[in-house]
């Protein structure tokens, strides 16, 4: 699929304002009191955070199970059959899944794959003792529950709702506003329709501005040590640099669109990742690592509906808000992003293959790089081959993770592909994010076009403002906190979404079944 735009397309023309200017406003206000008052704001963030892990936890948990269910009976169900759009897929099968996984993990996966386990086998979920044998084994399938079928999941439903309404209804927009009309009729125009267009880029700048936030630091400890730089003298100096470099890569990428851009970095950076990991597993302790990968699949599949359905209610622990609240939360908040980003790319696609491919190729994705990354870290850990726990407890996790591959051969060669993958998968996670949001902020976009380029740039540049903000806060709880903050009100937009799905499902199987009849 070329890149084709309205010739007409300059700047400003095509342009939703009351999307594009209220969503710049509204980032905006949310960085400058976090950047001024970096202390208070910390600390509100916090108790945010707590609040809602606590008293509305139970929520996300029933929610992200029922979206599972719901989109398998999609899958298995007659609509699973429905076409989006009459022309053959745009994109090979291999492309697709590229772009899906790359576009909705970003360097987050190269981080928690790495240390995700250190958090759960320290302080492991039902009160097992910590580091024991049993703690191992939640460790490590934890880290894949939280990566796999429910979270992409969450990414998949806002694309279904999308797309069928884009490509089979003839929505002329990709804004959530449009997909969900068929509840809120002619609101989807009105102010409401503006309330979820601009809730869906409020949870997107805050979702994206934790994965980056997460990567900044891991890529600026990769540099310190390729370049032999001092950490504490570069500090917040080098991450700004690092951000602008990744911000300039996705800016570029997202300038030559979908085909050229997006689809050849994807690519890219899946051969580089797979390479990554194959040359892990070989040099590293390869039955150790398919052993333990093994094991953490059955062992996740086994206690899938506990780990699915666990409130700890009796409040033993503070796992369940920790961890598996703030995933779903960040599934969530990013879902309607994905959403439009899956409908862009799935054209040509059936329901069955969409649903199937996003949550299958997604958690197989997923359970490869923690079992490789993961595994390796927790060999060194027990064979007192490198103190992974300690070094993550006084140094951090970015230090950590550099640790670990300074133990394999060649550490320099490895350190400098682990970095070129790092920020590909940055660049390919927000060169997506802004694609989305121009989309979305385009008045009109027919499947055979794209946003103006000028305005897909803006987007990236404008994407680095939060970032910024919240590595100057500082550590996990800050990130934590923004992600499940703006995931609330997009739960609502979610279920009005799912609503608007099966309504249009159903009118329309019944007037195809109707007309038929009629014909017949």
């Amino acid at each position: 699929m070329q890149e084709t735009q309205d010739p007409s397309q300059g700047l400003g023309t095509g342009l939703d304002r009351p999307i594009f200017y209220g969503s710049v406003i509204i980032i905006v206000s949310l960085c400058l009191p976090l950047a001024l008052y970096p202390q208070q704001g910390q600390q509100i963030l916090g108790q945010a955070f707590d609040y809602l892990t606590h008293n509305f936890g139970i929520l996300y948990l029933m929610g992200s199970v029922a979206t599972l269910l719901f989109l398998l009976y999609l899958a298995f169900s007659r609509y699973g059959d429905i076409r989006l759009g009459t022309s053959r897929p745009d994109f090979s099968t291999f492309s697709w899944s590229a772009m899906l996984f790359c576009g909705g993990i970003g360097t987050s996966i190269l981080y928690w794959g790495t240390v995700e386990w250190a958090h759960y086998y320290e302080s492991p979920p039902y009160a097992v003792t910590p580091g024991s044998p049993e703690a191992l084994n939640w460790a490590v399938s934890y880290p894949i529950f939280h990566w796999g079928l429910i979270g992409w999941a969450l990414y998949c439903l806002p694309g279904v709702a999308v797309s069928y309404s884009y490509y089979v209804r003839g929505a002329k927009s990709l804004r959530l506003s449009e997909a969900c009309q068929p509840i809120i009729g002619k609101q989807a125009n009105g102010l409401l329709g503006r309330v979820v267009d601009l809730l869906f880029v409020i949870g997107l700048v805050g979702a994206c501005s934790t994965g980056i936030g997460l990567a900044v630091p891991l890529i600026g400890m990769c540099v310190t040590e390729l370049f032999g730089l001092d950490r504490e003298a570069w500090g917040f100096t080098l991450d700004l640099i690092v951000i602008f470099v990744v911000t300039v890569i996705f800016a570029s990428s997202v300038w030559m669109g979908l085909e050229r851009g997006i689809k050849r970095l994807s690519d890219w950076n899946i051969w580089l990742a797979f390479a990554l990991l194959v040359f892990i597993t070989v040099v590293g302790p390869t039955l150790f690592i398919v052993e333990l990968g093994f094991e953490s699949v059955g062992h996740m599949v086994q206690n899938l509906v506990r780990m699915s359905t666990w409130a700890d209610a009796a409040r033993t622990s503070n796992f369940v808000e920790s961890w598996t609240v703030f995933y779903w939360a960040w599934w969530l908040a990013l879902g309607p992003y994905m959403g439009i980003f899956i409908c862009k790319i799935s054209r040509g696609r059936t329901l069955r293959q969409m649903i199937l491919g996003c949550i299958g190729y997604g958690t197989l994705g997923s359970i490869v790089f923690f079992s490789v990354l993961g595994n390796y870290a927790i060999y060194l850990e027990l064979n007192g081959a490198y103190p992974v726990l300690e070094t993550m407890n006084s140094a951090g996790a970015p230090s950590a993770i550099v640790g670990v591959l300074g133990t394999l051969p060649w550490p320099k060669f490895i350190l400098v592909l682990f970095t070129l993958v790092c920020v590909i998968f940055a660049a390919t996670s927000y060169d997506s994010s802004s694609y989305t949001l121009a989309a979305s902020a385009t008045e009109e976009l027919p499947p055979t076009q794209h946003p103006a380029r000028w305005h897909r740039v803006f987007w990236a540049f404008l994407l680095g403002l939060l970032p910024i903000t919240l590595v100057y806060l500082g550590g996990l709880k800050p990130l934590q906190s923004a992600v499940t903050l703006v995931s609330v009100p997009l739960f609502a937009v979610i279920v009005l979404l799912t609503l608007s799905l099966f309504k249009s499902l159903r009118e329309d199987t019944a007037t195809r079944q109707s007309t038929a009849t009629e014909t017949g």
